[in-house]
């Protein structure tokens, strides 16, 4: 194994393991939050779905691409890949769904209150799981198209108008096909982008302009968890945003050239996936429940493991 494909697959083995590990501690915190707070926050339903909709990411595409990318061949077959890429592709777009989905909800949670906005603050809770549904249902349509198009690696060239995922292969036959498919995905993706960018603008706008009642809330009425929420949500659109970015720039060059470079297809891989990999440890950092929970569950755990070591002793 040469030293190029070696730093391929540590880099994406630390990737996965690491993005697979943190989404896991904050769905694990999350549940534990679910089953024992009688009130649960819209923000923490959105952040749970997120780590849930990363994972499942991290699942269908990156532990694949690092068993290929270590020699492992003939992983799954025609329907298999059918399977994984409609999974991969639907996680994929709930990924930048639910951010904007986080950041929409939370502009309208700090906004000022006025007589309309406050019946909708009021009934934020209850549109929570009709929005994720909706969500899923929007998603699957629109990638609907892929399992038509996904198949098993076959022996030979690739040929053109083929996205060589290495364990799979999307093969849309002629260059129209592959434009619309790029050109759906595309548009997709940059609306909801678009909309979590004005929601976090005005997001920065209000604690801009109400730095000083905000802090004098904190002091009086406990404003500072929204503020803290806030600069959250700001935080992980950011980081969507850059890594975004990157992936679209290269994604935009896969559909200029008929073929491309299974070295091209790794690097739009590592860096759409960087976001589902680093999101679960800034939620952990930056929110007080979660880290409380895992905090928890690490004293708990110690003194267990003392009490085993004096019984050894």
């Amino acid at each position: 194994m040469d030293l190029c494909v070696t730093i391929k697959g540590v880099s994406f083995l630390l990737q996965t393991g690491m993005g697979i590990f943190g989404n896991s501690v904050v769905l694990l915190a999350y549940a534990n939050i679910i089953c024992t707070e009688p009130k649960i926050l819209p923000v923490d339903l959105i952040l749970c779905h997120l780590a849930f909709a990363n994972l499942m990411l991290l699942l269908t595409r990156c532990v694949p691409q690092t068993m290929t990318v270590f020699g492992l061949k003939d992983l799954l077959n025609d329907p298999g890949c059918k399977v994984v890429i409609y999974a991969y592709r639907i996680a994929r777009a709930l990924s930048v769904c639910i951010t904007c989905m986080l950041s929409v909800f939370q502009a309208v949670t700090i906004a000022p209150a006025g007589p309309r906005l406050s019946r909708l603050k009021s009934a934020l809770p209850s549109l929570v799981l009709p929005t994720f549904a909706g969500l899923w249902l929007l998603n699957m349509a629109i990638c609907i198209a892929a399992p038509f198009f996904s198949m098993a690696p076959r022996n030979g060239t690739v040929p053109a108008f083929t996205l060589n995922l290495g364990f799979c292969h999307v093969d849309f036959r002629d260059y129209l096909s592959y434009v619309i498919n790029g050109v759906a995905v595309s548009v997709r993706d940059f609306a909801f982008v678009a909309l979590m960018l004005g929601s976090s603008g005005y997001i920065l706008l209000l604690l801009h302009r109400h730095s000083h009642k905000v802090r004098g809330m904190r002091r009086s009425h406990g404003g500072g968890a929204e503020t803290r929420a806030a600069k959250t949500v700001v935080t992980l659109v950011v980081l969507y945003v850059l890594f975004f970015g990157i992936d679209n720039v290269i994604w935009i060059y896969m559909l200029t050239v008929p073929k491309v470079s299974p070295v091209v297809a790794d690097m739009r891989v590592f860096f759409s996936s960087c976001y589902a990999s680093l999101s679960p440890y800034f939620i952990i950092s930056s929110n007080k429940k979660v880290k409380a929970k895992i905090v928890c569950a690490a004293e708990q755990d110690q003194p267990s493991a003392d009490n085993q070591e004096s019984s050894e002793r």
